[in-house]
């Protein structure tokens, strides 16, 4: 599975973050503003140089940015576990992903992929009994479908409550649970911590689950792999930074990634290859 996200994609986001137009970046980096601009666009490839540029005047780590832009890096694939599930979904023509994590008969849904039916057919296909579905945020490609899954099995809604009104549909008061960073929802033997962890939206959320055949993290938008998501609003860069690099990317390496856009990783990974990761 390729990168969500392209160098194009990555500079837009920091330069939109930092609350700079394409001239503040045109002057800092010493780059014509039709050239950002055309870069932004992906019209054209970046030669080392403009890499190196921007990677300064935006504040991103160099080398992580040369590897995407220039040796087009991509994360070692990730083997699949047994006692998870991954649904692709479809939004407007662009792929989303959820995940159904199960043990002892037990399931928990994290996202709905915008595929509540695969979701349905998967708990049954399995026959697993569904005990709550965690929403690592508010927009519709990760949790379009909650009502139709609440139908299938009334169970807790996990959403941090600064992002109930992105919502298409709420449940009821007594189903939407706000989730505290530390709590524990149990699945089975599993154990699922949740992370609070804004800056793609205000609520945002991550999941950490420590099995003993293998930690991983479920960090929706927060993270992709070789860069993040969008920060919405874009006031929140900073603090998404600081999810990303505290909370997320302060888990041992070994942890396995799932993001909601594009290939796993592994915190191990994006320490070394993402541009928005602190400097060691």
């Amino acid at each position: 599975m390729p990168l969500e996200d392209d160098f194009c994609d990555i500079i837009k986001k920091a330069r939109i973050g930092q609350g700079l137009s394409v001239g503040d970046v045109a002057q800092m980096a010493g780059l014509p503003g039709g050239t950002i601009t055309a870069l932004e666009r992906g019209a054209c490839p970046p030669d080392r140089s403009e890499v190196q540029a921007l990677a300064e005047a935006l504040r991103l780590r160099l080398n992580p940015l040369e590897q995407i832009a220039i040796e087009k890096w991509e994360p070692v694939a990730q083997q699949p576990l047994a006692w998870m599930e991954t649904i692709q979904g479809l939004i407007g023509g662009y792929g989303v992903q959820g995940y159904v994590i199960h043990d002892d008969g037990e399931a928990l849904i994290i996202d709905t992929a915008y595929n509540a039916p695969a979701m349905i057919e998967c708990l049954s296909t399995h026959h697993l009994k569904l005990v709550g579905i965690c929403l690592t945020h508010g927009h519709a490609d990760h949790a379009d479908g909650i009502e139709q899954i609440v139908k299938f099995r009334e169970v807790p809604v996990y959403l941090g409550p600064e992002d109930v009104d992105l919502l298409s549909w709420q449940p009821s008061a007594a189903q939407l649970k706000a989730p505290q960073h530390g709590q524990t929802i149990l699945v089975g033997r599993l154990t699922v911590h949740c992370l609070a962890t804004p800056g793609h939206t205000p609520g945002g959320m991550c999941y950490r689950v420590d099995a003993d055949s293998q930690r991983m993290c479920f960090v929706g938008d927060t993270l992709f792999s070789g860069s993040i998501g969008r920060s919405n609003p874009s006031t929140l860069y900073g603090t998404h930074l600081q999810s990303v690099r505290t909370q997320v990317l302060g888990l041992p390496p070994e942890y396995r990634l799932l993001p909601g856009h594009g290939p796993a990783t592994t915190v191990r990974e994006e320490r070394d290859h993402n541009p928005f990761a602190k400097d060691s």
